[in-house]
């Protein structure tokens, strides 16, 4: 018998059933957590952090402790925090490493996007009682600020060397959606309006001033005057960070924060954005065939990457379930049924718990690695959380 998807009591056990997958043997004793594991949960790789991994760890800690009430969640988060302070960060340059390997720096490029999930982190932690928290989530705004802010065209900029010297001229939006989603849980953990009028001005910008180079589409990368680069990553649709395309999850993800930013503030271009966006998405990407939706599709609308991945069809559902309860249009909880069936007759692993990385375009798994860089299970989790939160 199939669960009913939108009950409480089923989200909150698939949350408690995930996280029982990391819980507790990614906490390394020495310093933040393990961070690769197989689909049994084997760690097939003991020394290599990195920052994207360790910040979601904390969030999915932080989040458990506070919905939870849990004080043992709670200080693990702070073991994570431990671990950012101490070895990710760089006292004398206040970046974060991307990459630690044996606890020495390999890789000390800066990026906005991990520095959005670094002030993710801090913000849910202070909203599940870590009260040192406060005082990073401003640092955290203010090196974000001075580095990658650029007011000109009210986006943050994407990379810099580990010493703040050289700016990449690339330009991307996935950077800013994190910011706006840090920006969001920022002001929930302060209540400091400022991190909120951030959230609106980078969603606005980039769901329709950047929106509108591509008939209200969000394209992922840009140039330096931010005007679109359709050629970047051409060759490499399936890069991790920046794949080329259209991305159908990251424009439900946006529907998801913009009805997020509705709650906040009811503006009727929030709604008729994340509608449109959610629909797009689905109309473009759900593979009728198979079930469930793909990962990117072109700029003529063909599919250029029918694989299946955890996170779109996580980000998916959840802003489906904000929809279904803002519009009241029953399409919205039928979109959120059947993402959630595919999820759960292909991608959740009713074996081991959590979810599978990505499956091809025949819901086949490609490896036994189940948690990849980046893959600590903080969409699924958080999807869960932000659905109870809907509904």
């Amino acid at each position: 018998m199939n669960p009913q998807f939108h009950n409480k009591t089923f989200l909150e056990k698939h949350i408690k059933d995930t996280m029982s997958f990391y819980h507790p043997h990614c906490i390394d004793p020495n310093g933040g957590f393990f961070q690769l594991f197989k689909d049994d949960g084997t760690i097939f790789d003991h020394s290599t952090r990195h920052l994207v991994s360790s910040c979601r760890f904390v969030f999915t800690y932080s989040m458990y402790a506070q919905y939870f009430n849990d004080d043992a969640y709670k200080n693990i988060a702070q073991h994570g925090i431990d671990f950012l302070r101490n070895v990710h960060r760089n006292e004398s340059t206040e970046g974060y490493a991307w990459v630690i390997k044996n606890r020495e720096v390999a890789d000390s490029t800066n990026y906005s996007y991990g520095l959005a999930f670094v002030l993710l982190s801090y913000a849910t932690a202070l909203k599940a009682g870590i009260i040192t928290a406060k005082a990073f989530i401003y640092e955290t705004f203010d090196v974000m600020e001075e580095q990658f802010w650029e007011k000109d065209y009210g986006l943050y900029a994407d990379e810099c060397d580990g010493d703040w010297e050289q700016l990449s001229p690339y330009r991307g939006q996935n950077a800013n959606m994190h910011s706006c989603e840090a920006m969001i849980a920022a002001f929930e953990a302060t209540d400091d309006r400022m991190f909120l009028d951030k959230a609106y001005l980078i969603a606005e910008n980039i769901c329709v001033r950047q929106a509108g180079q591509c008939d209200g589409l969000i394209w992922e990368h840009y140039d330096e005057n931010w005007q679109v680069d359709w050629d970047y990553n051409k060759s490499d649709p399936k890069n991790l960070f920046r794949p080329w395309g259209f991305q159908p999850g990251h424009m439900t993800e946006w529907s998801k924060l913009l009805m997020i930013l509705n709650g906040y503030n009811d503006q009727k271009w929030l709604v008729d954005r994340a509608t449109d966006l959610f629909d797009a998405a689905l109309e473009k990407a759900w593979d009728h065939e198979n079930k469930g939706i793909s990962y990117g599709f072109a700029s003529d609308g063909s599919i250029c990457d029918g694989d299946k991945y955890f996170w779109v069809q996580a980000e998916s559902f959840s802003a489906a379930a904000f929809l279904a309860q803002e519009t009241k249009n029953p399409k919205y909880w039928d979109h959120y049924e059947k993402i959630w069936q595919f999820s759960w007759d292909h991608m959740i692993d009713h074996d081991y718990g959590a979810w599978y990385c990505k499956l091809d375009a025949n819901n086949q798994r490609y490896s036994d690695i189940k948690s990849p860089t980046g893959k600590t299970d903080y969409h699924t989790m958080g999807a869960c959380y932000a659905v109870l939160s809907a509904i």
